[in-house]
């Protein structure tokens, strides 16, 4: 059956007039884009900082915070933004970080991490846990509990989250109380059924573009063993990872290797919750945010991050 019928009907009108990207030649112009404007919320305070990245280079982040908020210790989360490694902003998510702060009540530290081509792995999983280590470090400063920080983010956000939580494990870094890769980009090696399945052009992100954005992605890299760092699939173990929650379309390329990874995590002792979304595209919320499964999309993993950090 052809894609675009494929596609749950509240869905499928805004989707055909979503600009079609094709990597690597449409990368330049795309990065060009300007990000549309949002109108921040009055309830919070969004602030930008420089602090060092993963190779001592100066890194923007941006804090999203309750404007109103008492002395208690807030917790606290990373969201890496999403993009295929080679796209994105973390301006680009702000409405989101704004609606996590707001139902969660917390704090939400977003950096702008390296992307490639330009700074192919390991430069953005780096960055993530600088930043991830000055989070924890400027407890005081930020006034977070260090026991309550969480890691999310979706797409290559949700890889980066991912690798995070194996590169925190293995380095005995920062305690990590969850984990939320959402549609998680994991596995480099596009072998998976689904990743055959979705080629459409119209499907937002679609395997042409997978494996164009995991070879800018890897660079030298790919010539040789791949670590679980890049792509999180080739991880042996999987226990001892936080709690999980993630989701994925049933038309995203990556609804098999996302699949995978609950099932591993899930028999590695990992508590996981996993929703699938029938006639969903790659990041449909995020395109057709007024629909009412993208509202029950979202709503439904920022309320597991918030059951996750409030108890």
């Amino acid at each position: 059956m052809e894609f675009l019928n494929r596609v749950k009907a509240e869905l499928r009108e805004n989707l055909k007039a979503v600009p079609i990207i094709q990597l690597p030649q449409d990368l330049a112009k795309t990065r060009q884009v300007p990000i549309p404007s949002n109108a921040n919320s009055e309830h919070v305070r969004i602030t930008e900082r420089f602090i060092p990245g993963g190779d001592g280079q100066e890194m923007l982040i941006k804090i999203y915070e309750p404007v109103q908020r008492s002395k208690e210790e807030l917790p606290a989360v990373l969201w890496s933004h999403g993009g295929g490694y080679v796209l994105g902003h973390p301006n680009g998510e702000d409405s989101l970080c704004e609606s996590i702060v707001q139902a969660v009540n917390c704090i939400v530290v977003s950096p702008d991490y390296r992307l490639a081509p330009e700074h192919s792995y390991p430069a953005a999983i780096e960055d993530c846990y600088a930043t991830l280590v000055w989070m924890t470090s400027a407890t005081n400063e930020l006034n977070v509990d260090p026991m309550r920080v969480a890691i999310g983010g979706g797409s290559a956000g949700g890889g980066l989250t991912a690798a995070l939580a194996l590169m925190a494990r293995d380095r005995k870094g920062p305690v990590i109380c969850f984990q939320m890769p959402l549609y998680p980009m994991v596995d480099d090696r596009n072998i998976t059924p689904s990743s055959y399945e979705i080629t459409d052009i119209h499907a937002v992100w679609f395997r042409s573009n997978n494996i164009s954005a995991w070879e800018m992605y890897l660079g030298d890299s790919a010539h040789g063993e791949i670590s679980p760092y890049a792509a999180p699939t080739r991880a042996k173990n999987l226990e001892g990872l936080p709690p999980t929650y993630t989701c994925v379309g049933q038309l995203d390329p990556f609804r098999d290797e996302t699949i995978d990874y609950v099932a591993r995590l899930a028999q590695a002792g990992v508590d996981v919750e996993f929703q699938l979304y029938p006639g969903c595209f790659h990041a449909f919320e995020h395109i057709v945010p007024d629909a009412e499964i993208s509202q029950h999309a979202k709503n439904g993993y920022i309320e597991a991050l918030s059951r996750a950090l409030n108890g």
